[in-house]
């Protein structure tokens, strides 16, 4: 599948620690995306109350939210999932009702302790009704996360300097029986077209690829509201290159114009 390429993804890692990753490591990190993928009913995680939750279980008559991440993010996950949030709220459907969601953690490492913290922190920012038997909060073994995320095109790094993970940014929705339906990427996620992914998913749709512009905030430091050196290169740079696209635009159209004036005169 195409990839979307690495100007166009939001990275979360822990800022001013050690040695940044590479470029050559960011480019690995991306959002594949697989439209009408089955996930696998038969992958088993465990909930908040450290209990097997098989993901065919819980593909039901709704639509399903897949958010991928990990609990511990030290920055901008936190904000990804408060955008998730914020879009939520302003939707007339809700959780638990309407569509479930289900968080999972792409640590090994991480605990149900941490899943729980997690949902009764966002259940509190959610603050409706019904959420909490629609909203779950998993963690599993490196093969379940290693075959979920491969089904989902999650393409993700872990950072040994840094002991943090790169990931791009964006939510997966998928349809009543568990395939996928539509991406919905950022951190500020728009309510218009998550509501329109959430109906498009219950009718059974798959979309086609969609490329989306991303924010690129690896090493970003929401403290200082800077970015590290790395992700500033790479920012000046994609800036050039569309600056120069554009350049060439108008080129182009400027010539074909003088040379319509050439023919009619």
């Amino acid at each position: 599948m195409r990839k979307i390429p690495l100007a166009l993804v939001l990275i979360c890692a822990l800022a001013g620690k050690t040695r940044a990753l590479t470029p050559g490591d960011l480019s690995r990190v991306t959002f594949e995306q697989h439209p009408g993928v089955q996930i696998s009913p038969d992958l088993v995680f465990r909930d908040q109350h450290d209990r097997p939750f098989r993901l065919g279980d819980h593909f039901r008559k709704q639509p399903t939210i897949l958010v991928l991440g990990y609990y511990r993010c030290p920055m901008l996950c936190s904000l990804i999932n408060d955008g998730l949030i914020h879009a939520l709220q302003e939707l007339p459907v809700n959780v638990g009702r309407d569509f479930q969601v289900i968080d999972v953690s792409v640590d090994p490492a991480e605990t149900a302790t941490a899943a729980a913290q997690k949902k009764s922190e966002y259940l509190r920012q959610y603050s409706r009704p019904g959420a909490a038997d629609g909203w779950h909060f998993l963690v599993g073994d490196e093969r379940s996360i290693a075959e979920l995320a491969n089904e989902a095109g999650f393409r993700y790094i872990y950072d040994p300097q840094t002991h943090q993970y790169a990931h791009p940014s964006g939510v997966i929705v998928l349809t009543p029986k568990g395939r996928i339906s539509r991406y919905v990427f950022g951190v500020r996620l728009d309510a218009r077209e998550l509501g329109d992914a959430l109906v498009a998913a219950k009718e059974e749709k798959s979309s086609s690829i969609i490329s989306q512009v991303f924010l690129l905030c690896y090493h970003y430091n929401p403290i200082t509201g800077r970015y590290g050196s790395l992700i500033l290169a790479i920012l000046r740079v994609a800036s050039l290159g569309f600056l120069a696209a554009i350049a060439w635009w108008v080129f182009s159209m400027a010539r074909r114009s003088a040379g319509g004036h050439a023919q009619i005169n």
